[in-house]
């Protein structure tokens, strides 16, 4: 069948995406149409240039959506916010809708990844063959989607054919919505992420002395635990702290930065993460505990123990229940003090290197798909009868 996609994500966003990874591995099989849903009004006004349609692959192909959305979430009352976000909808369903034409689709999946509000009508103006909702961040949790975010999110889950989460505590969330309900869990780029590659030391890195204890991914205020992270760097002084990847506002004017022994290097590009992780002594994730992470599945602790390094991350549902095995958990400074030198003494330890590669590689973004065409093949069944 064919899929189309849409995303809460662009497809040119900047780090690393799980929705951009699953579509990547659905279009080895099948062909997908990737919707770029509608900019704000502030950044179609920037862009002088408007794309239409990018191929990525032969089967992969992204449709941009180039009228602006409006602003929805600033209406003062929800039967107002219903019809602003109607009028959303139709726009994409009107792009959606010219793209299969042209493509000419007869039969697909449409697949919405956590796209609550510009797909919350899509399923009665597209009437796709089958409408999979898919849940993999607490974005309700965020406080810019509090106020009609969760209403939303519970209709497209009530009238979604099939839903998919990435991880059980979600799952057991949404049951009570529709008992149609699958944990798919996330994938690792094994290609990119490879403990068997060996790669130059970063230029950045050179003159950073180990033990490194390294971070890589988005650095922002909602997920890390920023004081943690500051007593922790400031009791271990002999250990150099590093973290890559692009810094919120709060992020970037924490004290943090005024210690020695820590280093941000900002934004990398996606390519240029394994090797940062394979010249880290220890891999870290302090992420915060609360509503949007503690059912998250954190696709960085895959790519930390693809490339075989020890990992330290704060002890969350997620991580206890997948990884407990094969990271070291903690939930506050004096356990991240622990947990931190426990694993610098495993660096060197060839087995449990092989042993975290090992356990990365059963999540594959194959894996992880076929989770998808599985929930698909037993709704054809079942509802067949």
């Amino acid at each position: 069948m064919d899929f189309i996609i849409t995303s809460l994500q662009p497809w040119d966003i900047e780090i690393g995406s799980t929705i951009k990874n699953t579509a990547m591995e659905i279009s080895k099989k099948n062909r997908v149409l990737y919707i770029n849903t509608p900019s704000s009004f502030t950044h179609w006004l920037r862009t002088s240039k408007k794309k239409t349609e990018v191929r990525v692959n032969d089967n992969l192909h992204i449709v941009y959506c180039n009228l602006p959305a409006l602003p929805v979430n600033s209406m003062p009352f929800r039967w107002l916010f219903n019809i602003a976000n109607y009028c959303n909808n139709y726009i994409i369903a009107r792009t959606i809708k010219k793209a299969i034409r042209n493509h000419q689709v007869k039969e697909y999946v449409h697949l919405i990844d956590t796209d609550i509000y510009r797909s919350r009508y899509l399923k009665q103006l597209l009437h796709p063959a089958l409408s999979i909702y898919y849940r993999r961040d607490y974005i309700i949790g965020v406080d810019y989607w509090r106020k009609y975010g969760p209403a939303c999110e519970q209709a497209l889950v009530r009238q979604a054919d099939i839903v998919m989460t990435n991880s059980s505590y979600f799952t057991e969330e949404l049951k009570p919505l529709n008992p149609n309900i699958y944990t798919t869990n996330t994938g690792v780029n094994l290609s990119l992420y490879d403990g068997n590659i060996l790669h130059d030391i970063p230029a950045d890195l050179k003159d950073i002395p180990s033990p490194r204890i390294g971070y890589t991914g988005a650095i922002i205020e909602r997920r890390l635990d920023a004081d943690l992270l500051y007593a922790v760097a400031q009791q271990l002084p002999q250990y150099n702290f590093v973290f890559v990847g692009p810094e919120d506002d709060f992020f970037a004017q924490h004290p943090l930065h005024t210690l020695k022994n820590t280093y941000f290097t900002g934004h990398r590009e996606v390519a240029e993460l394994p090797a940062y992780i394979q010249h880290f002594d220890v891999c870290l994730n302090p992420q915060k505990v609360n509503p949007i992470t503690e059912g998250n599945y954190p696709l960085k602790i895959d790519e930390y123990l693809a490339i075989g390094k020890p990992v330290v991350a704060t002890s969350t549902h997620t991580m206890r229940e997948v990884f407990a095995e094969y990271t070291h958990l903690a939930t506050d400074v004096d356990s991240y003090l622990y947990a931190i030198q426990k694993a610098l003494g495993e660096t060197e330890d060839a087995e449990l290197k092989n042993a975290r590669i090992a356990f990365a590689q059963t999540h594959s973004w194959a894996h992880s798909v076929e989770k998808i065409y599985k929930a698909i093949d037993i709704y054809k069944t079942t509802s067949k009868k």
